[in-house]
Order: structure tokens, then C-alpha cells, then sequence
């Protein structure tokens, strides 16, 4: 199992930001929606970060635990109520975990990470990509909307019209770019925002 310190071998995706999470952190604790195993986690808290992570998946919850000993996790689902004060966190992360809901939820989701943050704060999130094949986005989808089920899941897919639909109000772009990354069996389509909340 990988020490806090190590970032993915595959996916070392955060160590270009870290310098602006530790700054936007301001010694105060990230929220990391969508945690998983701890991944990204291990990497943050490697910098000398503190993470409060939210995963519904329970097992994943215990790998993160033994992973990142140092970070506070909770079960629970990410549309529930966040741990942390509105308001307070300079530092939101949500890498691949905001693809699973409905275009409106999906909205409101975004709306309450950006209250979540204290004005100035970043919000590094990663989301699937409508060029992602190899997990689940159809070639030349026609459809409306790429949201539908993959092997039973509901998964939305994003280009580049609907991350800037989804971030159109109350955000700043510091970055937006699409990356294939090889972070899984096969390599994963994706695109790379970090953005920063509005007064």
C-alpha cells in the first residue's frame, strides 16, 4: 500500500497544484468529496495538508483510513450535508465524483460547493469526458444529454460547453483542460478544472 507521502506512479495529477492548495488552504482543512481509497488524499497529506473526506462507499472509508491515518473521513454520501461550515474551506477537491446525477442535482451540487468555499477559495475537480471509451462514453453520442446508465450506473459526461455551463455563475477559471490520464486498466478521457469562487 502506498505511504501518504507518494502521489499515483500512474496519476500524479495534484503535485502540479499543490503550491496553490497550500496557499488557498491557509492552514485550514480541505474537503475532499469523492474520496475513494485515499489516493488523492495521501498525496494532500503527504504536502502537510489536513483532509476531511467524504466517500459513500464503506470499504473504500476503511482503505482510506489505513491509508491516511492523519485525515478525517465520513461515510456518507456527497449530496448530504458537508461536515465543514458554509463558507470556510479555501480548498475543495472533487475528482471524478460529480458525473453520477441528473443535470439539475448535478447544479445544485456545484452551487453548494461553491458556498462551501470562503471567497477566493479553489475548487480542483476532474470529470469525465464525452471522449472517454473506455469508460462508458459513446462515440458520437447523439442524445441531448450524456447521462445514462453504464453498466448500471448513471454516469454524465462532460465536453468542454458543459464544464463551462456547469461553473458559468459565481466562478473564475484558473484552469480548464482535457487530459487522458493512465490512472486505470484502461486510459481515462477527462477533463481538469480548477476554478475559483466569486465574492
Amino acid at each position: 500500500m502506498p505511504s501518504v507521502a507518494e502521489a499515483s506512479p500512474t496519476d500524479p495529477w495534484l503535485d502540479r497544484w499543490l503550491p496553490l492548495v497550500i496557499e488557498r488552504a491557509g492552514g485550514g482543512p480541505i474537503l475532499e468529496l469523492g474520496c475513494g481509497s485515499g489516493r488523492d488524499t495521501g498525496t494532500l497529506a503527504g504536502a502537510g495538508l489536513r483532509v476531511v473526506g467524504l466517500e459513500l462507499n464503506a470499504a473504500a472509508v476503511a482503505s482510506a483510513r489505513e491509508r491516511v491515518p492523519s485525515a478525517q473521513f465520513h461515510c456518507q454520501d456527497i449530496r448530504a450535508p458537508f461536515p465543514l461550515p458554509d463558507g470556510t474551506s479555501g480548498v475543495v477537491l472533487a475528482s471524478l465524483c460529480l458525473h453520477y446525477f441528473d443535470w439539475a442535482e448535478t447544479t445544485a451540487l456545484a452551487e453548494r460547493i461553491r458556498r462551501q468555499l470562503r471567497p477566493g477559495g479553489v475548487l480542483l475537480c476532474r470529470l469525465n469526458s464525452t471522449l472517454d471509451v473506455h469508460h462508458g462514453a459513446i462515440a458520437g453520442w447523439s442524445g441531448e444529454d450524456p447521462f445514462y446508465l453504464v453498466d448500471g450506473i448513471p454516469k454524465r459526461f462532460f465536453d468542454r460547453a458543459a464544464v463551462d455551463r456547469l461553473f458559468a455563475a459565481g466562478w473564475r477559471p484558473i484552469s480548464v483542460e482535457h487530459h487522458v490520464v493512465e490512472r486505470y486498466a484502461q486510459p481515462k478521457a477527462l477533463w481538469e478544472a480548477v476554478l475559483e469562487r466569486l465574492d
